[in-house]
């Protein structure tokens, strides 16, 4: 993709946040766009935001269970960026009308006290982090999961192009020594309205969620970024998305692990 294609896939899809609207599958726009390009227009954006006033609080980890890869025919996962904005507290009222079509995923995450950045190790990982929380990631997509037209889905340089879906994040309470819990087996109970709707271990995060954030240095250390000291990482679903339209209340149950929940008006 060219510099200006770039800027406008950016542009575009900042609209359509703003607007609370959707756009047609950039894949289709640009059938040879590649996943460094993805990555490029990802990144207009953050500079856009920045400018804008916005404050970059941590990372996101997507697609990282086998199910949803093979649901894009990928092999990787993806990465998007957690912004101030997206921030809500355990318990809150996501306001009427503030995303398009949102979804919920559960996920453990990291909170760092020490940078990481390229090769690194699940030691310094681990090393790097000042505790693990439970927490929720509400998802949201600018781009139309399917093309109207022809049904073609949105693939996985739609879906990096659009901060990896990812619009908001519920954190935890609670705050956990990773050296002290087997993440493996950290799991939820997730409940829609009091429902029990799914379940599911850290293990299916790549088998393991630290690995998440090994492979998410190395990513960001190819793109010139890194994770900082403060920032929060979310290492990827362990549920499938839960569809969330308004009047929907989510809860997850971490057991000794802890609790988090949301609901949107």
């Amino acid at each position: 993709m060219t510099p200006e294609e770039i800027a406008q896939a950016a542009r575009d899809l900042l609209t359509a946040e703003a607007e609370k609207s959707q756009i047609g599958l950039l894949s289709l726009r640009h059938p040879g766009m590649t996943m460094d390009d993805a990555y490029t227009i990802q990144s207009a954006q953050i500079e856009q935001k920045l400018a804008g006033g916005r404050k970059i609080i941590g990372w996101k980890i997507g697609l990282t269970s086998k199910v949803m890869q093979a649901a894009l025919k990928i092999d990787t996962p993806d990465s998007g960026v957690l912004y101030d904005d997206m921030l809500f507290d355990s318990g809150a009222a996501v306001p009427a009308g503030r995303f398009i079509q949102p979804r919920v995923e559960a996920e453990i995450a990291f909170v760092m006290k020490a940078p990481l950045e390229g090769e690194v190790t699940r030691d310094d990982v681990l090393a790097a982090t000042d505790y693990v929380a439970p927490s929720l990631e509400i998802l949201d997509t600018r781009i139309l999961r399917a093309d109207p037209a022809s049904g073609t889905p949105r693939i996985i340089t739609d879906t990096i192009s659009d901060n990896a879906a990812n619009a908001g994040i519920v954190l935890g309470a609670q705050r956990n020594d990773p050296s002290q819990v087997d993440l493996r087996w950290t799991g939820a109970i997730v409940r829609k309205n009091g429902e029990v709707e799914l379940t599911g271990l850290g293990a299916a995060v790549l088998d393991d969620p630290v690995m998440g954030l090994v492979w998410l240095a190395r990513r960001m250390h190819q793109y010139g970024q890194r994770i900082e000291a403060g920032q929060v990482v979310l290492s990827g679903s362990f549920i499938a998305p839960l569809e969330c339209p308004p009047g929907t209340e989510v809860d997850a149950d971490f057991g000794p692990f802890g609790s988090v929940s949301i609901a949107f008006a």
